[in-house]
């Protein structure tokens, strides 16, 4: 069984979602508190153990690139100052040399081509995915202890509401083994009433090398876009798929919602933060009127 170096984070999305913001700034490099949501997702696969980040970016996404990069007149600038405590902080954040390479989508053809287009960095190994909308606190480490379990392909999910189901990729379950289960099925947005079970592909994944090959034929599914679960649905003809039952909450900052509640509850996990916010949210509740 080989071990999980590498992660693919598809970068590439326009974000309309949050135009204006997003017409300049790319959706990734906007902040949950005082990090970038991608600073998030690569704080979580770095605990982890993941040693090397792929991006797969797009046009007007080269501050992403920077911001993994140095930054030498900043960095002198909080030397001069005396700012050792933020300068450290850049320096613990920075990855080392040739752990993170980029490569471009050239067109929005979905997350299956997305993935696809990281198919020369990764190589022949298996790799994790992890979608940069998705927040969530230890999610890929305990995906890798699953993947130690039973090898193979590994989905992280999570349950919703039954009247909800409709809106996201629904996995169908097979042999429980408490914390993780057999995939014995997966659909995208099932019309209501038709989902095999509760459970969402939460934005975690961890796959084996062949999907590349499946991916490589280009096959369209709903959208005209190349869909990552179509392919999946292929290779667990051969492969086994396991369902990890995650552990936490995740905030899907891909949209207005999530974005504000994840800032809300990162800000509460901080001690400089949370007694001035709970303050302020209690004096925003109280008032009357909109």
């Amino acid at each position: 069984m080989k071990r999980i170096r590498k992660a693919v984070l598809p970068v590439a999305g326009l974000g309309t979602r949050f135009l204006p913001a997003t017409k300049s700034v790319p959706k990734e490099m906007l902040t949950v508190v005082d990090r970038p949501v991608i600073q998030h997702v690569v704080d979580e696969a770095r605990e982890a153990g993941i040693e090397h980040f792929v991006f797969v970016t797009g046009r007007n996404k080269a501050v992403i690139e920077d911001h993994f990069d140095m930054a030498y007149e900043l960095d002198a600038t909080l030397r001069e100052r005396g700012k050792q405590k933020e300068y450290d902080a850049l320096q613990k954040d920075l990855p080392k040399a040739g752990q993170t390479s980029f490569t471009r989508q050239q067109a929005p053809l979905g997350l299956g081509h997305a993935v696809w287009c990281a198919r020369e960095i990764v190589g022949d190994e298996p790799f994790a995915v992890l979608l940069p909308d998705m927040l969530s606190r230890g999610c890929m480490s305990q995906m890798l202890e699953a993947y130690g379990r039973h090898g193979g392909n590994v989905i992280a999910v999570e349950s919703v509401p039954d009247d909800q189901t409709h809106q996201y990729g629904i996995v169908a379950v097979g042999q429980d083994h408490g914390a993780t289960f057999e995939i014995t099925g997966m659909v995208e947005k099932p019309p209501r009433g038709t989902a095999p079970s509760n459970l969402i592909i939460s934005g975690r994944y961890i796959l084996q090398p062949e999907i590349f090959g499946i991916l490589s034929a280009h096959e369209t599914g709903a959208g005209g876009e190349i869909q990552l679960t179509d392919a999946m649905k292929r290779l667990a003809v051969t492969q086994p798929f396991h369902g990890l039952r995650y552990e936490g909450r995740t905030y899907d900052t891909g949209n207005k919602l999530g974005f504000l509640t994840a800032n809300v509850a990162y800000a509460l996990e901080r001690e400089d933060l949370a007694g001035p916010l709970r303050e302020e949210l209690a004096a925003l509740l109280g008032r009357e009127g909109p």
